[in-house]
């Protein structure tokens, strides 16, 4: 597949904004870190969520599948624009996939080439490759695709989330292809905080969704 086979500067189906909604991106910045920046202070991870007390019905927020239904939970919560920080209790409760869904609305909303990408991250439990998403985005400086860690952005999980090295983060269609060559144990491949999902199944489905994140379709109906 050829990076000309889609516009990637442009929505897909789970990225689209309300005609509404795309004013409320006029405060962001123009590039792609700063844009990131601001989506990271947008969401909130499940478990940070119920430390600060936010309500255990809200937890749900968690398996919303669009930008714009995640907007509209946000506009609801504190209507300012999206460049303004969010307090923990205003932020829409999400997952990796969230950071990296939003980062990649916000940034074809600006006009910037990004896609959601699928796959496991090295730098979270050692040894072991975990089930994560990042985004994307064309850098034409230099001509190539920036991996950015949106969610772990000011952290010092990896050396530089901005920017991520070669084997920090594989995509599913990558750790596939290293399986199918016998480079990799397929068992450290996984979901962490469960013990049922690791192996050859968890590579195989992340490589599916990643798949369909190149599709512009970002994430699959059966996911949670």
């Amino acid at each position: 597949m050829s990076d000309e086979t889609f516009d990637y500067s442009r929505p897909g189906l789970l990225t689209r904004l309300e005609p509404a909604q795309v004013d409320l991106g006029d405060g962001l910045g123009v590039d792609a870190v700063s844009i990131c920046r601001a989506a990271q202070a947008l969401v909130v991870e499940p478990d940070d969520a119920t430390a600060a007390g936010v309500p255990e019905q809200r937890l749900a927020e968690r398996n919303i599948r669009s930008a714009r239904a995640l907007i509209d939970v946000l506009t609801a919560l504190d209507p300012r624009p999206l460049h303004h920080p969010r307090q923990t209790q205003s932020r829409v409760v999400g997952t990796c996939r969230h950071f990296a869904l939003l980062s990649c609305a916000l940034l074809r909303l600006r006009g910037i080439p990004a896609r959601a990408r699928c796959g496991f991250a090295t730098y979270f439990i050692k040894g072991k490759s975990v089930d994560h998403w990042v985004t994307e985005y064309r850098r034409e400086s230099d001509a190539r695709w920036v991996r950015i860690d949106t969610e772990v952005l000011g952290t010092a999980l990896v050396p530089d989330a901005t920017d991520l090295a070669v084997g920090e983060f594989l995509t599913g269609g990558e750790a596939w292809e290293r399986y199918r060559a016998g480079s990799i144990d397929p068992d450290s491949f996984g979901v962490a905080g469960v013990d049922y999902a690791w192996g050859i199944g968890e590579i195989r489905g992340n490589a599916i969704r990643d798949l369909a994140a190149l599709c512009k379709v970002e994430m699959l109906p059966w996911d949670e």
